[in-house]
């Protein structure tokens, strides 16, 4: 089981068009259909504001949409705390809210996490700068995070 961030869906979505990667799609759908992806409620959301069809398409498959609960909510909490972020004052560029949430639910469920955020090569000083990959590598999150291309390469699926 993997948790998406909506980063991932959006560039499958984008990248991968239903009409013309018909057997992508079936994998897709039975990833979802049987709960192999799931998706935090923010990631959720996010997918509907920019491709409503793509949130469309994810309902039709019975997505799992995982809610915040008190579990996820003091996991994000303490994630926030670790960055050093101070109220709501998050760095343009770096992880925010949502992000926070995503890998929060994927800690929370012991399940790596998909995200098209790049991967920072230099720790940046401040961990308030942190992408969204540098807070799953984070010692006390330590959530495995890959991109699409690799999540579609670990699989070993076949597509034909």
């Amino acid at each position: 089981m993997s948790a998406f961030d909506a980063s991932s869906i959006l560039e499958a979505w984008d990248a991968y068009p239903i009409a013309q990667f018909p057997p992508f799609w079936e994998w897709m759908a039975n990833l979802v259909d049987t709960g192999e992806i799931v998706l935090a409620r923010v990631a959720y959301e996010e997918i509907g504001h920019k491709a409503p069809e793509c949130r469309e398409w994810l309902a039709d498959h019975n997505c799992t949409v995982i809610d915040p609960d008190n579990e996820i909510v003091q996991a994000a909490l303490g994630i926030k705390n670790g960055l050093g972020i101070v109220n709501d004052q998050y760095k343009a560029g770096a992880v925010d809210e949502a992000d926070i949430l995503i890998v929060a639910t994927a800690k929370v469920l012991g399940i790596g996490l998909v995200s098209e955020e790049s991967p920072q090569p230099t720790v940046p000083g401040n961990p308030a700068n942190y992408r969204i990959p540098r807070v799953c590598q984070k010692a006390d999150v330590d959530v495995e995070c890959r991109n699409l291309r690799t999540y579609i390469k670990d699989s070993n699926h076949i597509f034909g």
